[in-house]
């Protein structure tokens, strides 16, 4: 409970210290007005803080509900903080004027009309981000969109010409109350009638329990020629307390069992081949590797890439795009294809015909799309599902289906 009192105490002054902005604003309106707002908003503020403190003590309430009580916690707080800004900004000029002019009597610089007038400024600010992040949540976070890619190799085997990869990526199930968005996702691929399909890890948020009610959707991901998968960084459980080094064992051996019941072949540190008309591709699937050292290294490339070497055109399935630079391009075997997934594209940007912009672009040179560097492409999908703030904001989730094409032929 100690270590609740401090960020519940900053809320709560940052939710008084914005009530003075609509106390500015509300001013001249009705008192039944005012009573109906101060209602209102203090009635929202401790709602989700209680919400909050809740779900920080009790272990029975579902996954799915504390996400969505942080981000709504997340949904209030962001545009208060935005909107006091202003109101910050005209208290420190009364003070400093205050100081400069205090020999003179002054008032401190107090004028009513220029704090209405800032304090309207702030409250429009602050409704601009609640409205987006509200409506982030309940529409864009599920309107998946179909990416169609295609990508032409000089050296693709020509049987290998036109095939279609389904690409798939975190879906962080555990953020899920039902099935019905990955039905839904899961019926779009299985239209697009993809030759394999690729899930590039993040398969849950932490535990391997939230994947259980979705085995049956999981299940309905069919391919020509199979479905493949490897692990997220999520999948490992690294990011939860487990009451013994064997549960947290026992947690990860389930998730990889799920995978297989779903009828999906997992790659740990392995590699498939495919075969069409008596030429190869091999498939090769690495654990999680992340450049940061916040992220663990389970991924081994060179046990990964073990047995196929010979075989020239190699795709690669790792869900970290930071390994590609740290790893992929030079290292000594020719992966031509990578598939990655992991930064959801921070779940907020701006994507128009001819630019993209992302907070996420800061972290990582590879975070959406198609990228190539030495003769090598990785694509990086922008996540199906959401994890964090359990919404979307210009970043719709995706479905990617790219087509192989052989220079040869074109």
């Amino acid at each position: 409970m100690i270590q609740l009192i401090v960020p519940i105490a900053l809320i709560l002054g940052i939710d008084l210290y914005f009530f003075q902005l609509l106390k500015t604003v509300l001013r001249e309106y009705p008192q039944s007005i005012k009573m109906t707002v101060t209602t209102v908003y203090w009635s929202i503020n401790v709602i989700v803080v209680g919400v909050v403190i809740l779900s920080s003590f009790r272990t029975d309430i579902p996954n799915y509900l504390r996400y969505y009580a942080f981000s709504l916690l997340m949904v209030v707080l962001i545009p208060q903080v935005l909107g006091i800004l202003f109101l910050l900004g005209e208290d420190v000029y009364r003070l400093i004027s205050g100081l400069i002019n205090s020999s003179e009597n002054s008032d401190g610089a107090f004028l009513p009309d220029r704090r209405a007038f800032v304090s309207r400024a702030g409250l429009l600010a602050a409704s601009i981000p609640f409205a987006t992040m509200l409506y982030g949540m309940a529409r864009t976070a599920f309107n998946f969109k179909v990416r169609n890619v295609q990508v032409a190799f000089d050296d693709l085997p020509v049987a290998f010409n036109g095939l279609k990869i389904a690409q798939i990526s975190d879906l962080h199930s555990g953020s899920f109350s039902s099935p019905e968005f990955f039905r839904a996702a899961f019926d779009r691929i299985l239209e697009l009638k993809p030759d394999l399909i690729f899930f590039t890890g993040d398969l849950v948020n932490n535990a391997s329990a939230e994947a259980e009610p979705f085995i049956n959707e999981f299940k309905r991901l069919k391919a020509k020629h199979g479905v493949y998968s490897i692990l997220g960084n999520h999948d490992y459980g690294d990011y939860g307390p487990w009451p013994s080094a064997e549960a947290k064992t026992q947690n990860l051996a389930r998730l990889k069992d799920i995978h297989r019941e779903s009828g999906w072949q997992i790659l740990l540190n392995d590699n498939a081949e495919l075969e069409i008309d008596g030429e190869k591709l091999a498939i090769v699937g690495v654990e999680n590797w992340g450049a940061s050292r916040h992220f663990p290294k389970y991924g081994n490339i060179d046990k990964a890439v073990a047995g196929v070497e010979n075989i020239p055109f190699k795709i690669l399935l790792s869900h970290d795009p930071s390994h590609w630079e740290a790893q992929v391009v030079d290292h000594p075997q020719k992966f031509q294809l990578t598939f990655s997934g992991h930064t959801h594209g921070f779940q907020f940007g701006i994507e128009i015909p001819g630019f993209k912009w992302s907070p996420v672009q800061y972290v990582y040179k590879q975070w959406a799309g198609l990228y190539e560097r030495s003769g090598q492409k990785i694509y990086v999908n922008r996540g199906l599902g959401f994890i964090g703030y359990m919404g979307r904001i210009g970043i719709p989730p995706e479905i990617t289906l790219m087509e192989l094409k052989s220079s040869k032929n074109t």
